[in-house]
């Protein structure tokens, strides 16, 4: 039988990186929007969005802000867009909810469990600033915890996916995560098939070790069998030897600036379609094909592009 096609992921812009890290980090609604498409037209089946202030690139919850490019991005591609319900570390939770419930999206991301996510050692690498809330909000993180309780995860799925039909990315930085949506399945609250995107490499999280995937991707397939699509986001460096490890043992992957600003060693990425073509010259060369967006759409039982608010 053949391998199934692999479903490309990208994260456009994400509220990790800031605007000094990169030059080439989207910022501006039409930057995320243009980039978006190019990503798209590179291959990528799923657009991960976030959105940010236009004035000084700091990741914003604002639905205005969010309707500024997802008509846009929607009117000039096929891609499945998936909102973040993580929205930018120290939001409440109702800020990370409110792009979706206005949007009212195929997919929304998910997170599978409160950890710590700290992002302050990338304060170290700097020494000068764009704007002057990018190391305060890095060195934040040294006391923050990314909350996500048994009652956030359920109101959630029942929200966006019982009143809007929203399917989701489940995001799991740890075993115990994979657990936790097992135990909402076996409850009934969440339907399969289970998008399941497993990350590797986040200061709080999993470290970036293939034992860890290996181990991941077990216990995925022992909890939910044919019931689950596997996917894999990993960090930095590790982003493009995760993923394609991923892909040869019959999962899809994420790409995007933001899991990763670089393209090769040392080297910025200079948009995500550049390692959105750079991850399928890859696994085409491995004889692997790469989804369609519908062919993603049928793979995860999604609503379709029709039955969005935007």
């Amino acid at each position: 039988m053949a391998p199934r096609k692999v479903i490309i992921s990208c994260a456009v812009t994400g509220g990790i990186h800031t605007p000094t890290m990169s030059p080439y980090l989207p910022i501006t609604p039409e930057q995320i929007a243009e980039s978006g498409v190019a990503a798209a037209e590179a291959g990528a089946s799923i657009l991960h969005l976030h959105a940010r202030d236009p004035e000084n690139g700091r990741p914003t919850a604002s639905p205005d802000a969010y309707m500024r490019f997802l008509p846009e991005i929607k009117e000039r591609s096929d891609a499945i867009i998936n909102i973040t319900t993580g929205g930018g570390l120290g939001m409440s939770l109702d800020e990370r909810l409110a792009a979706a419930r206005v949007a009212q999206p195929e997919m929304c991301s998910l997170n599978m469990g409160s950890i710590n996510f700290g992002l302050y050692p990338m304060k170290a690498r700097y020494s000068e600033w764009k704007h002057s809330w990018e190391p305060e909000f890095l060195d934040s993180t040294r006391d923050l915890v990314f909350k996500n309780t048994f009652t956030d995860i359920e109101n959630i799925v029942t929200e966006l996916g019982g009143k809007y039909g929203t399917k989701f990315e489940f995001e799991c930085y740890d075993v115990g995560h994979l657990y936790n949506l097992a135990h909402f399945v076996d409850r009934g609250v969440i339907k399969g098939p289970v998008f399941i995107q497993t990350i590797f490499g986040i200061h709080g999280g999993m470290g970036a070790e293939i034992d860890n995937l290996l181990h991941m991707h077990r216990t995925a397939e022992r909890l939910f069998g044919a019931e689950h699509e596997w996917s894999v986001i990993a960090a930095g460096r590790n982003q493009l030897p995760f993923g394609i490890t991923a892909a040869s043992l019959g999962g899809s992957v994420r790409v995007g600036l933001e899991d990763n600003l670089f393209i090769s060693r040392g080297k910025l990425a200079e948009s995500n379609a550049q390692q959105v073509l750079k991850l399928r010259r890859i696994l085409e060369d491995l004889s692997l094909e790469v989804a369609t967006p519908d062919e993603a759409r049928t793979r995860l039982g999604l609503k379709g592009s029709g039955n969005v608010a935007f």
